[in-house]
């Protein structure tokens, strides 16, 4: 019998995240990009304690009603005892509020480790590809050295970074196939993939789900080795959310 990761719901497919689990959320480029139905599951759900690992702390993302549609709600719901990330959303970023994580951080009641963004990326790389750490350039000099071990090569500075995993991973992607090959359009490239390879569940919300075989092997973005569970978007969220992207 063939492999069938198709959940018949977000909720069934989020249902074993744990207090004080490590997320980590793909999509960095809105909301056609972003897994925004599995990111509102776990906020009803409300596992707390969480460790999120995202671009930002959220803060990009509303829906009409004025609720954060991103990893904000999390914040907004208390949910999250440690962020890591690229950027914080300051007031004033552009235009909108502060996001509930900023503040958070800027109150004591949420722990920040900010980085880079290449360098955020290359670690979660690192995790998926099981590489125990690399050198850069990027922070030298900066506060984002302190704590790090230091070396010199070829007579520059590096400071070492250490790889990124997740127990859960949510992602979004265009396709999908019953056994977990996912195809992806647009910005939702720029990230999926990386953390879909980090985390030890990953968890992926699809436009549109195929039969076994359907997908062609060559447009295949990310094997089906890393993709545990699959849910489908509601065909009116889909182009909801198209239109609000457009």
């Amino acid at each position: 019998m063939a492999i069938d990761k198709v959940c018949s719901s977000r909720e069934s497919a989020i249902a074993d995240i744990f207090d004080g689990a490590a997320i980590m959320i793909g999509g960095w480029g809105g909301w056609v990009a972003l897994p925004v139905g599995l990111i509102q599951a776990l906020r009803k759900k409300g596992t707390r304690n969480l460790h999120l690992i995202d671009i930002n702390s959220g803060g990009q993302v509303q829906f009409p009603s004025g609720q954060w549609a991103d990893s904000a709600c999390l914040a907004e719901n208390k949910q999250l005892r440690k962020v890591t990330c690229c950027w914080t959303k300051p007031a004033g970023f552009p235009v909108d509020p502060i996001s509930p994580a900023a503040r958070q951080i800027m109150e004591g009641t949420l722990e920040l480790e900010l980085v880079p963004l290449g360098t955020l990326v290359e670690k979660i790389r690192a995790g998926g590809a099981g590489i125990g750490g690399f050198y850069t350039q990027v922070g030298v000099g900066t506060i984002v050295e302190k704590g790090k071990e230091k070396k010199i090569i070829n007579d520059k500075e590096y400071i070492l970074e250490m790889p990124l995993t997740a127990d859960f991973g949510l992602i979004r992607a265009f396709k999908a196939d019953r056994m977990g090959n996912l195809v992806y359009h647009g910005t939702a490239r720029s990230n999926n993939h990386v953390v879909a390879s980090a985390s030890k569940v990953t968890i992926a919300e699809v436009e549109e789900i195929v039969e076994i075989g359907e997908l062609d092997p060559g447009m295949i973005h990310t094997p089906a080795i890393y993709v545990q569970r699959i849910v489908k978007i509601a065909k009116e969220e889909v182009v909801w959310r198209r239109q609000k992207s457009a």
